[in-house]
């Protein structure tokens, strides 16, 4: 079976946003790291090269397929700021109609940038996911 290739590392959070070209992207990554930090009581940790994430759970599929991930975290792609909800997006409907201009994936939240959508709804969203997941697999 192959091994989780994302994995926490020492990385510096700070060096990686800093090293982020788009500066308004760069300004955004500083304030998820900082909202994400507050709603999780974590400090960022980087993900393998490219993911900041808060705290970490432990999976087990059915598989036997096992690892750890960040409850939440984001990356600046490309494209877009990619944003981790591990918690999903369907039982969060009026959040996400409040949100702005976004697309989903799975457990993705894509975002062009912080000024497209409502940071307050954001906070929200991270803050339900969280819960869940600390009550599903404890703090």
């Amino acid at each position: 079976m192959a091994e989780v290739k994302t994995k926490q590392n020492e990385a510096s959070v700070e060096k990686f946003i800093d090293a982020v070209d788009d500066e308004t992207k760069r300004e955004d990554c500083r304030f998820l790291a900082k909202m994400m930090s507050e709603v999780t009581g974590e400090e960022p940790k980087m993900w393998g090269p490219s993911i900041v994430g808060f705290g970490s759970y432990h999976y087990k599929y059915e598989s036997g397929r096992e690892g750890d991930w960040p409850k939440t975290g984001f990356s600046p792609r490309k494209q877009n700021l990619t944003l981790y909800i591990m918690d999903g997006f369907g039982k969060y409907d009026e959040l996400m109609s409040k949100l702005g201009k976004h697309k989903t994936g799975k457990s993705c939240l894509y975002v062009k940038r912080l000024s497209d959508i409502d940071t307050k709804v954001l906070k929200q969203l991270v803050k339900a996911s969280v819960t869940h997941f600390d009550k599903k697999y404890g703090k």
